[in-house]
């Protein structure tokens, strides 16, 4: 069987190119469901572009490689699309948009975009060769048992990457991309949780506040969350992709507050106080507890002098922790690195040395911050390899 294009995933970036490229196009997915991941995401809304989607919002070796695709495929044509289809929307905070109803909304109107441009879809089918003989690539598939080779003038490469195995990640797209020699930036798991030996928050499970983290690159502005593994919550996950291993991580408990001048005007006026009290009027009560402890916070606030309060300061709004790990591609949103932007072309996403052959989403080396910016990703990077092979 002879198809125009064939495309390996049927996620978020791979049914957009699929309405976009033109011709025969066949999408293959090992899936009994399309758009798994995006059905999934948001708690079942999908949080699906971010209104500040900038090329600054994203992780890369070459951080100018997604400068293209993005200003050419925006937010905003993407919010024009969810327009067209009548899908009911809401921002949530910092720009990120969610479905009022389902992800399975957009799922749905991806689909109706594959059919209006004639592209099938194939569930339940398994990669087993892909080669190339000079002139089209040849796909070996096997579906219920029975093993069929496609040809394909295209094939696009937009599996995803390694996170959350149990719905059937693999690294298949950067083995087929090896095989045709292209790069690989090491890849490792991101925007996912912390761990830390010994059960080091377990009391703490369920407590929350609002933060300022770090870890050796922007500072997150967001919601820190104590598990029974370790921290969580959506400032620890944005500052998971920017460490490594056997780092520190930063974390300012009073993002808002001059909490030294704080702590000198409630000495004048509850100078009686002891300390833990005052710092339980300021954090959750558990957290509170965990640090007068952690601290060794004794005596009443009128006791302490200026250099000991400013000596208390600096420890709450730079709190020093070195997770002994992450939680891993278990249960990371997204995998960070891939395929080597240096071999792509940027504007349509196909590899340099290698014709007909495009890889986009996830599978790239480009990842962006949580809020939106990875599904922007990949409208923005399927539409270009679509519109690419489109005009071939």
């Amino acid at each position: 069987m002879e198809y125009d294009t064939i495309i390996l995933g049927a996620g978020a970036a791979g049914m957009m190119c699929a309405a976009h490229s033109g011709g025969q196009t066949l999408v293959i997915d090992h899936a009994r469901a399309p758009g798994e991941k995006i059905r999934i995401s948001g708690g079942g809304r999908c949080n699906f572009t971010n209104l500040h989607t900038g090329p600054e919002n994203f992780l890369s070796q070459n951080p100018h490689f997604c400068k293209s695709a993005l200003s050419r495929y925006t937010q905003w044509d993407f919010i024009d699309l969810i327009a067209r289809h009548a899908i009911p929307y809401h921002e949530k905070t910092l720009g990120q948009l969610f479905c009022d109803r389902s992800a399975r909304d957009i799922i749905t109107m991806l689909r109706s975009e594959m059919q209006s441009a004639g592209a099938e879809l194939w569930l339940d089918t398994h990669v087993r060769a892909v080669a190339h003989d000079g002139h089209v690539f040849r796909v070996t598939l096997e579906q219920h048992g029975n093993r069929r080779t496609l040809t394909a003038e295209n094939l696009v490469l937009a599996t995803g990457g390694k996170s959350i195995p149990k719905m059937g990640a693999t690294g298949l797209a950067y083995d087929i991309a090896r095989q045709f020699g292209l790069p690989i930036v090491p890849t490792r798991a991101g925007l996912v949780p912390f761990t830390f030996p010994d059960g080091r928050f377990k009391p703490l499970t369920g407590v929350a506040h609002p933060v300022r983290a770090m870890a050796g690159g922007p500072g997150f502005d967001e919601a820190m969350l104590f598990t029974h593994r370790g921290l969580s919550g959506p400032a620890m996950l944005q500052i998971s992709s920017y460490w490594r291993e056997g780092d520190a991580i930063s974390i300012n408990l009073f993002p808002d507050h001059d909490l030294f001048s704080e702590l000198r005007l409630r000495r004048r006026s509850e100078g009686r106080r002891n300390l833990s009290t005052i710092l339980s009027q300021l954090l959750p009560s558990r957290l509170a507890e965990h640090l007068s402890r952690d601290l060794g916070l004794t005596g009443n606030l009128a006791d302490q002098s200026d250099d000991a309060l400013r000596a208390l300061s600096d420890q709450l709004t730079n709190w020093q922790l070195r997770p002994s790990g992450t939680e891993g591609y278990r249960t990371a949103e997204v995998t960070l690195g891939g395929v080597d932007t240096d071999a792509l072309d940027s504007r349509t996403m196909m590899a340099r040395d290698v014709p007909g052959l495009y890889v986009i989403g996830e599978a790239v080396d480009v990842t962006g911050w949580l809020g939106g910016f990875n599904f922007q990703w990949a409208w923005s990077s399927g539409w270009a390899a679509g519109t690419a092979i489109r005009a071939r």
